[in-house]
């Protein structure tokens, strides 16, 4: 999502002088008494069987209140959002993530919810602290989280038996993943040891803060860093000595792809992966996951999505009950039995840890103490949408990863300094 298109088109358009009319009544009187139907935008379909069945239990404490599942594909959600908000038919709760939120909060098309969470006493401090304060902007929250993913490191027993590698554990540091890369990687049986690749919740991002780097701090791009480019030599150095495939292979057939195939014996994934791996046969019979290695210091991404009120919405006051009851125990508990995303609120995980007992889900609750929020700002996307490109050549194969860096460093911190002066 482009900034420029975005500003010029639904979020200007849904700016402050049209949200001012907007109350917590209104409607046609779908406040004042009678049946009120919500719609709820998401776009994971694999969610839909367990908001389904939060929306069951919400609905039996509050009978006068109906939601509506608005389902969109990943691929068109944030167009389609863009679009809604201009036309006036944005969902009245939908899903946010971070990448965007900054944008979308800053422009007033988010309802402001931290009166409503002191009144009603909604349990923030039962959601990871990290991900309360990527949807508070400027003081103020406006989302409050329903759940949260990590980054571990899953690994093919099957392919460390072979090799005769012991497993990894969270002992593992950088040397220790590099050198077993080196004895997985099986040239005639086209295996890698690991896929070090170009993506940057999965991949980059980690590393790069497992380094001791940065990629956004007080406003300024880590990319020129020392220490950030430490951690992205980490990457391309396996690149460059064939352990991990180049960047250019994995353009169709990405690095998730070669470990369900067993072509790459380690990837780095998410945490809401699991269940994905989980139905691969092979990986259910011999897949494993562990904590991330530590590099400089040991670290992960945490990222997680939270439900947000449309600011256009004249059904407030029971979109509000919709996502205080979300933000409770109740809620994430159902979430968290369905297996599919780990429920952000303390102490519900369990549930989702045995859903797939073959696996020591553990770690990616474990990781949560140490890890570092997915950084963001006002218009994440532009610079992040600087990355791919001018990383490709050096995650090919073709060297120059420093002045790679420091390049994006450079046109980042351009970036950012338009969205500070815009």
């Amino acid at each position: 999502m482009r900034r420029r298109t975005l500003l010029r088109s639904g979020l200007a358009a849904a700016s402050a002088p049209a949200l001012a009319a907007c109350a917590d009544q209104g409607g046609g009187g779908s406040e004042g008494g009678g049946r009120t139907t919500l719609s709820y935008g998401m776009w994971d379909p694999a969610q839909v069987p367990g908001m389904r069945r939060i929306i069951a239990a919400f609905k039996e404490r509050n009978p006068g209140i109906s939601v509506r599942i608005e389902l969109t594909p990943w691929a068109s959600y944030w167009t389609t959002l863009k679009t809604s908000m201009r036309g006036g038919t944005a969902p009245d709760v939908f899903w946010m993530n971070a990448v965007n939120f900054q944008l979308y909060a800053a422009h007033g098309v988010l309802e402001p919810l931290a009166e409503r969470i002191a009144r009603d006493a909604t349990p923030l401090e039962r959601h990871p602290e990290q991900l309360v304060r990527l949807y508070a902007y400027e003081g103020t929250q406006y989302g409050i989280p329903k759940d949260f993913d990590t980054i571990g490191l899953w690994y093919n027993k099957a392919l460390f038996d072979k090799a005769r590698v012991p497993y990894p554990d969270p002992t593992w540091t950088w040397d220790d993943l590099r050198a077993a890369a080196a004895e997985l990687t099986d040239p005639h049986e086209r295996v890698h040891g690991f896929a070090a690749e170009m993506h940057r919740q999965f991949v980059i991002y980690p590393t790069v803060f497992a380094a001791d780097g940065y990629v956004l701090r007080d406003g300024r791009s880590g990319f020129g860093d020392d220490r950030t480019i430490e951690g992205l030599r980490f990457l391309t150095d396996m690149i460059d000595r064939g352990w991990s495939p180049p960047q250019s292979a994995m353009v169709e057939n990405v690095a998730r792809v070669r470990y369900w195939s067993e072509k790459v014996a380690m990837v780095y994934d998410v945490s809401a992966m699991s269940g994905q791996m989980y139905a691969v046969p092979a990986l259910k019979d011999h897949g494993g996951v562990t904590v991330l290695p530590r590099g400089r210091r040991r670290a992960t991404v945490i990222h997680g999505l939270a439900n947000v009120i449309s600011a256009k919405s004249d059904k407030k006051a029971a979109a509000w009950k919709f996502v205080h009851f979300m933000a409770g125990r109740e809620a994430a508990e159902i979430q968290a039995e369905l297996g599919v995303t780990i429920s952000s609120y303390a102490g519900t995980q369990d549930a989702w840890m045995k859903s797939m007992p073959e696996f020591d889900l553990k770690s990616f609750i474990d990781m949560e103490k140490y890890a570092v929020p997915y950084p963001s700002s006002k218009n994440t996307a532009v610079w992040e949408n600087l990355q791919y490109p001018l990383l490709g050549a050096a995650f090919s194969g073709k060297g120059g990863i420093e002045g790679a860096a420091r390049t994006l460093g450079e046109q980042m911190d351009r970036a950012l300094k338009e969205e500070r002066d815009r």
